[in-house]
């Protein structure tokens, strides 16, 4: 009898112990006004491009179209050697620019001379990436920075702050979405996920814990943003919780109805749905 009770007592401690790891944080007015704008929004993913690059992927064109088509648009951001924030998915410069250095061992400068996939566009900045989106929904992915995770999510801030629009920001980085949690907690905010065998540069410990949101207690997100697929139990909780619900990225093959149905809103890639549902 008294294993019985010791057992129950592990039980409930585990219970109570991933509730708390994965609970969500509560939006104040500001972000939960945000949320609503969101909510039923299909954003095209680095803009509107197609699969042969043209026009590139997170391009000035890109976000034009996607404007232009009624879309909200998600984009990554990162910082150039000395401190800009720039518009790029990739650590490295070798898939887009065919250049085999990282994007932030280079100046603005000299990143703005590489041509993007062969064509004649170029790495945009933050604020002219805003620019041709105008009024458009914007979804900021910070890429991690390592050390400067801090500074990059003190530049994005300012500059999303006078952008003055509709948006929000995510992170695979809880560490990221945590700094918005303890220095801007207005901002609508949301922690990027996916299953943990596709943490591919994680060791395995990390990701699991990534992939089954159990860092969610550094960040307390807003809305999870969750690869298309089967969703651990961990993520459904945090869901069931009142997180918002955004799922990434879908393509061509998937069932468009059926993840809009599942999802307050989603990020997709390489044609065309509604822009709202």
């Amino acid at each position: 009898m008294v294993a019985v009770i010791i057992a129950a007592c592990v039980a409930l401690l585990a219970v109570i112990a991933v509730v708390f790891c994965t609970a969500p944080g509560r939006m104040p007015p500001e972000a939960k006004r945000i949320s609503e704008t969101f909510k039923g929004l299909n954003c095209a993913h680095r803009g509107l491009y197609g699969e042969d690059q043209q026009p590139p992927e997170n391009s000035i064109p890109a976000f034009e179209a996607a404007r232009a088509a009624g879309y909200g648009a998600e984009l990554d951001v990162q910082l150039s050697s000395d401190g800009q924030v720039v518009v790029f998915h990739d650590d490295g410069l070798d898939r887009a620019c065919g250049v085999a250095k990282p994007v932030n061992s280079l100046s603005r400068e000299e990143l703005s001379a590489l041509p993007l996939f062969g064509t004649s566009e170029r790495m945009p900045l933050l604020t002219e990436a805003l620019g041709a989106l105008g009024d458009a929904p914007v979804i900021v992915e910070l890429k991690p920075a390592g050390a400067s995770n801090a500074l990059l999510c003190e530049k994005t801030l300012a500059i999303m702050r006078e952008h003055g629009r509709t948006w929000c920001v995510e992170s695979f980085d809880p560490r990221i979405v945590g700094w918005f949690l303890r220095n801007a907690p207005d901002v609508l905010r949301g922690q990027l996920g996916d299953l943990p065998r596709n943490y591919e540069n994680q060791p395995r410990a990390t990701a699991f814990l990534l992939g089954n949101l159990l860092t969610n207690f550094i960040s307390r997100p807003h809305f999870v943003a969750y690869g298309a697929g089967r969703r651990p139990l961990t993520a459904r909780l945090c869901m069931a919780m009142g997180a918002f619900k955004i799922v990434w990225t879908l393509r061509p093959e998937h069932d468009t109805a059926e993840f809009e149905r599942a999802n307050d809103a989603f990020i997709f890639e390489h044609y065309s749905p509604a822009p709202r549902r």
